[in-house]
């Protein structure tokens, strides 16, 4: 088993041939052999077939840490020959994997969480280098995809099918949920422990193999956890691992062997994933962009509401599809702006690992400039800049792609800064006169991701409740997001699909029904009867 050591420490990663864990950002001007065998030692292997194999692709990416713009590893565009060498392995282990038992199967999974307990600190560090939340956000990033494997533990009772007996004389039908066969999953740069754990544990526990394809930007934490299926006893080839962009996801919705596509990402792909996939045949399940909002009643507590608005709308520097980024404030927002004020001014904004940062760096250089230009577009529009969060400059960290806390007041639903998910720390705050206006604000846009509500009033809560047109609804709860028991349902622009995910509805996806009706008795010469069988005795 591989050890993944922290800042300058030597480790010894199959999937990875770098001597070092961090180390300066640099680049070659020269061809020299030198050059060219570090350039090599830096990039992340494919998961082909149970092998960690390093790419012909001539192309990589780098994966920079976002708070220092080192390097942190390569990542290959994975060939399509390579590509079609994962599907061959996936498309070889089914067989075997199918007829697996799913008691078998479960134990994997049992041993694949106790793995991931052992070693969640070396994967909250990498997640953090990477991706760059913070150390204690990176530990729930891993512990909420975690539940989901607890939760595949369970698979036997999951997958219990139905079963009538003597539906008609003498005969007895059943139905059995039997797995699709290859499935396919890509994943975002926001969550890189959780949202793979989201897709594979239950793919594959149902019996299927799958191809994984991690963000570009943010690697690591998909091929550690691969590491630990294997060490768990995942057969080769159940799970594989491709790299790449563009050509990789067209690839998976093209393949024919393909059965199945679980995304999480952006409307634009997600959008696109899921037409195509659909065109060539697939089940597709697409999770993509949100505008949450909370709506905050005069009765609400005052410091629990302020309190959860700030956790909400910057924790994770805003790069959470499910970020409460709109508050609705019945009665307006004037009385609850200093308090707003005085604890988002509180935050700290820092790398990832110092151990008292609130905020980490967003993803990219090109993803700051987005943030800071919707900013700059509310102000344009008539917003009024409570707090700026755009020139920050953390000391030590000055090549980081931090943006500070901003909160924007007296915001429209006609402004681009609210059309637009901004996937940043950046808080809006909406007025409304009543709760029937906050309500039909929230209705109006195109999203459905999830949406709160704040009041001390069950009335409040229960018109809220029922009106509501979004997929995952908090009381009192700023990120409604349930645990693995139900079903992670998000709806309008901001799902396509109809099977959501995990929960009973995860499971639904990744497999298919067989309905079996058997007859065993000694029947009566009755001649043959061209009429169409009924329940009814003759």
């Amino acid at each position: 088993m591989s050890r993944f050591l922290l800042s300058q420490a030597k480790i010894n990663r199959p999937w990875h041939k770098a001597q070092v864990f961090s180390f300066s950002a640099m680049r070659f001007s020269t061809a020299s052999s030198a050059a060219v065998d570090h350039q090599k030692s830096l990039r992340v292997t494919n998961l082909i077939g149970g092998q960690f194999t390093e790419s012909r692709a001539q192309s990589v990416i780098d994966v920079l840490n976002p708070a220092t713009q080192e390097v942190v590893s390569q990542v290959p565009l994975t060939t399509n020959e390579e590509f079609k060498a994962a599907v061959e392995a996936a498309k070889k282990a089914f067989p075997s994997w199918k007829n697996t038992p799913v008691t078998t199967r479960q134990r994997v999974m049992l041993k694949f969480q106790e793995l991931i307990r052992r070693d969640i600190d070396k994967l909250a560090m990498n997640i953090t280098t990477e991706q760059g939340k913070t150390l204690r956000d990176a530990h729930g990033d891993v512990f909420r995809g975690l539940e989901v494997v607890e939760h595949a533990c369970g698979m036997g009772t999951l997958q219990m099918g139905e079963y009538v007996s003597n539906v008609s004389s003498g005969i007895d039908t059943y139905s059995i949920r039997e797995p699709l066969g290859v499935c396919a999953g890509i994943c975002p740069f926001n969550f890189p422990a959780m949202i793979p754990l989201w897709m594979f544990p239950v793919a594959v526990t149902c019996g299927n193999t799958f191809i994984l394809k991690p963000s570009e930007k943010d690697p690591g934490a998909a091929m550690m956890l691969a590491e630990l299926a294997m060490e768990a006893g995942l057969p080769d080839g159940v799970l594989n691992i491709v790299h790449g962009t563009n050509d990789v996801v067209n690839n998976i919705c093209d393949d024919s062997h393909i059965k199945a596509i679980s995304f999480v990402g952006s409307n634009t792909a997600g959008m696109h994933i899921y037409a195509r996939g659909a065109a060539n045949g697939k089940r597709v399940q697409s999770n993509m962009g949100a505008k949450n909002h909370a709506i905050v009643m005069p009765d609400a507590n005052v410091d629990a509401t302020l309190n959860a608005l700030v956790a909400a709308g910057f924790g994770a520097a805003g790069q959470r599809c499910m970020a409460l980024s709109t508050a609705v404030f019945v009665g307006g927002s004037q009385s609850w702006e200093e308090g707003l004020l005085e604890r988002a001014k509180a935050l700290k904004v820092s790398a990832g690992t110092e151990p008292d940062a609130d905020l980490g760096p967003v993803i990219t250089k090109q993803a700051k400039s987005r943030i800071c230009k919707l900013i700059q577009s509310g102000v344009d529009n008539g917003a009024r800049l409570i707090l700026d969060g755009r020139d920050i400059v953390v000391p030590g960290y000055e090549s980081g792609n931090f943006v500070g806390p901003t909160i924007l007041a007296d915001v429209t639903s006609n402004m681009e800064c609210y059309e637009e998910e901004i996937f940043g720390p950046v808080l809006l705050c909406m007025q409304a006169d009543s709760l029937e206006e906050a309500i039909n604000i929230i209705n109006r846009n195109k999203y459905g991701n999830g949406a709160s509500i704040f009041t001390t009033s069950g009335v409040a809560a229960r018109k809220f409740q029922h009106e509501i047109e979004a997929g995952q609804v908090g009381i009192n709860v700023p990120i409604p997001v349930p645990l693995p028991f139900f079903s992670f349902t998000g709806s309008k622009a901001s799902f396509a699909g109809d099977l959501n995910f995990y929960g009973k509805a995860g499971v639904q996806f990744f497999t298919q029904i067989k309905t079996v009706t058997q007859q065993w008795k000694d029947l009566p010469g009755q001649g043959v009867s061209l009429a169409m069988p009924t329940s009814q005795k003759t």
